[in-house]
């Protein structure tokens, strides 16, 4: 079932993305090599708690981690560790806030150091794909016109869509319906009504778009070992357009 939020609702959504962009933005800060994902981890732990919120995926369903820190060919859901950053890395971290029951969720990918023009690429057409998507997050759209949008324009930057992971519906829990592919058919899927929340959250590689499972049962990496990046922003769909909770300003 597609919960509708109330403005209310999606106010305090708002607060939860708040504080989600001022983690982002101190986490932008200390991107630099010798850093570990686990320094971002344990930062990012102690900074929503002293917010008044909590890292709504640590214990979802045995997730063990306030962030998901995925490192050059790591999909998504890469556990924090203790291993230095290296100069030309790029990291992606992911985060779900739970402020008052409300949440927010949004993925950044940061390029550690000086990185190469084909990272730089990547990086580019991924958050450019996202607010491409988000453009087409309108009253009376459908979920596939969002994923059309993204697949067209990155594999007309001859790079791919990742397929097994996808957005989601957002609030009260953490991911609802209605799923959100970064690919497919316009005018198929889901119509759009105001007061849905959604996260959209392409996922893009420089190779081949299949995902291989580590045997930790939780990060996903590409199967031909290339590079991937995430940008993710939490949207309500209104009617004066799409609103991004998760909107990072100057940053972005």
């Amino acid at each position: 079932m597609i919960t509708l939020k109330s403005r209310r609702e999606i106010d305090e959504m708002k607060k939860a993305g708040d504080i989600l962009v001022e983690t982002h933005k101190e986490i932008a800060k200390m991107i630099k090599p010798g850093v570990t994902s686990w320094d971002i981890e344990v930062f990012t732990d102690e900074f929503l708690r002293s917010k008044g919120a909590t890292p709504e995926q640590k214990g979802f369903e045995g997730y063990e981690y306030a962030t998901c820190a995925s490192i050059n060919d790591e999909i998504c859901h890469g556990f924090p560790r203790k291993t230095p950053l290296k100069n030309g890395d790029i990291i992606t971290v992911d985060m779900v806030v739970n402020y008052h029951g409300a949440l927010a969720d949004s993925a950044w990918t940061y390029a550690v150091g000086d990185v190469t023009d084909e990272v730089k690429h990547l990086m580019d057409v991924t958050r450019k794909s996202l607010y491409l998507g988000i453009e087409q997050a309108q009253v009376g759209n459908r979920i596939g016109d969002i994923g059309h949008a993204i697949q067209t324009y990155v594999e007309n930057e001859n790079l791919s869509v990742v397929r097994e992971f996808i957005g989601h519906g957002i609030g009260p829990t953490l991911h609802e319906k209605p799923e959100v592919p970064h690919y497919g058919a316009p005018g198929k899927g889901p119509r759009l009504k105001e007061g849905m929340v959604i996260t959209i959250e392409p996922m893009v590689n420089t190779g081949g778009w299949k995902a291989k499972m580590d045997d930790n049962g939780w990060t996903a990496r590409t199967v031909d070992g290339s590079l991937s990046a995430q940008y993710e922003h939490t949207i309500a769909i209104t009617k004066n357009g799409p609103e991004i909770l998760t909107y990072q300003g100057e940053n972005e």
